[in-house]
């Protein structure tokens, strides 16, 4: 018994030690701090000057009043994200579950790679009941011409995931979208919209996932993002018998 409550008071301390740890206290910077030094239509870099003579380089997505930073705490808890990725999950007659990727090029990294479904989130989308959901339905369609029917399951796995939070802060919901189709050939890329690339699809069962998750390597031996390898898990914990 003395051990256990000692480790429940080293537990307690622990909670309690973000709120009474001065070196804990965050930086305190409000919108007259930050300088916008990029507004292009999808990104935009901010200078958040948060002590004098101290600098930091924020990427992001939103506007400056709209910046995650400059948000209270009861707002940064409830925001909606960026964007939505999503685990596509084919069930064919034969009843076993493929997970269906896309090779996208990504300008960056100057490679098409194998990546999931997903999209920003659109304002007609913000203004819906499930906006995650709608976002989810819209991006399916658009990038792979499946139709969601009501038959079909799309289940919200994390409501908000920020990528790559020392640099940007750029945030993504994972959703699993689970459809029924009588055949491969309606899945297809024709329509696609915007600037993206698309060089086809990769359906892969459980045992092709696990290479994939195991190696981080695709089938012509590229690296692909987190996210694919986060689907790639969510994928295999789910449905892997």
């Amino acid at each position: 018994m003395k051990s256990a409550n000692k480790n429940a008071t080293a537990n307690a301390s622990a909670e309690s030690a973000y709120e009474a740890n001065p070196h804990t206290d965050r930086p305190c910077y409000g919108e007259e701090s930050v300088d916008t030094l990029c507004d292009a239509k999808f990104v935009k870099l901010y200078d958040l000057r948060y002590q004098e003579g101290k600098h930091y380089l924020d990427a992001s997505r939103r506007a400056k009043s709209d910046l995650v930073a400059l948000s209270s705490d009861e707002k940064f808890r409830s925001m909606l994200p960026d964007a939505v990725t999503i685990a596509v999950v084919v069930i064919l007659p034969d009843g076993k579950p493929r997970l269906l990727l896309n090779y996208e090029f990504r300008y960056p990294v100057g490679q098409y790679l194998l990546s999931p479904i997903a999209g920003l989130i659109d304002p007609e989308d913000r203004a819906e009941e499930e906006p995650l959901v709608s976002a989810a339905i819209r991006e399916i369609h658009e990038e792979c011409g499946l139709t969601v029917k009501a038959t079909d399951k799309v289940t919200v796995v994390n409501p908000c995931a920020f990528s790559s939070p020392g640099m940007t802060d750029e945030s993504n919901a994972f959703l699993c979208a689970e459809i029924h189709v009588s055949d491969l050939g309606e899945v297809t890329q024709d329509g696609c919209v915007g600037t993206e690339l698309f060089a086809g699809f990769e359906t892969v069962d459980t045992e092709t996932a696990a290479k994939l998750f195991a190696s981080g390597r695709d089938r012509y031996g590229n690296f692909f993002s987190l996210a694919t390898w986060a689907v790639l898990g969510y994928f295999l914990q789910n449905y892997r018998k």
